[in-house]
């Protein structure tokens, strides 16, 4: 079993700054990506940022210059640095896992909240 845990979410001002971590752990040999997507309420789930094992970094383009990506390959870990907080960023975040193993496979974290208001 793959066991995949956010901590880091809560209650922020607008303009403040967040930081949210992810750790996978469990029967996982390797890793190809992880990121973070996010669910507002009545919205689709959406992508925020991946990183991958080589490094390469992709974001949504509401979260360029504001949120930064990192991850730690030895600890199976990867971070979400989130500054300039606005309410838009209210939601459900989400990490997302994919192995490395064939055949590939999918792992979701249960989700934290992050609240952005005054």
């Amino acid at each position: 079993q793959v066991h995949v845990v956010e901590s880091g979410g809560g209650l922020v001002q607008p303009g403040g700054s967040l930081r949210l971590s992810c750790v996978a752990s469990g029967n996982i040999f390797s890793i190809n990506a992880m990121g973070w997507y996010r669910q507002a309420p009545g919205k689709e789930r959406e992508l925020v940022a991946v990183i991958t094992s080589g490094g390469t970094t992709n974001y949504a383009d509401s979260v360029k210059g504001r949120f930064t990506i990192s991850r730690d390959s030895a600890k199976n870990t990867v971070s979400l640095q989130m500054n300039s907080l606005k309410s838009e960023d209210t939601a459900v975040y989400y990490c997302h896992v994919l192995g490395g193993s064939w055949p590939p496979a999918v792992y979701w974290g249960q989700g934290t909240q992050v609240t952005v208001s005054s």
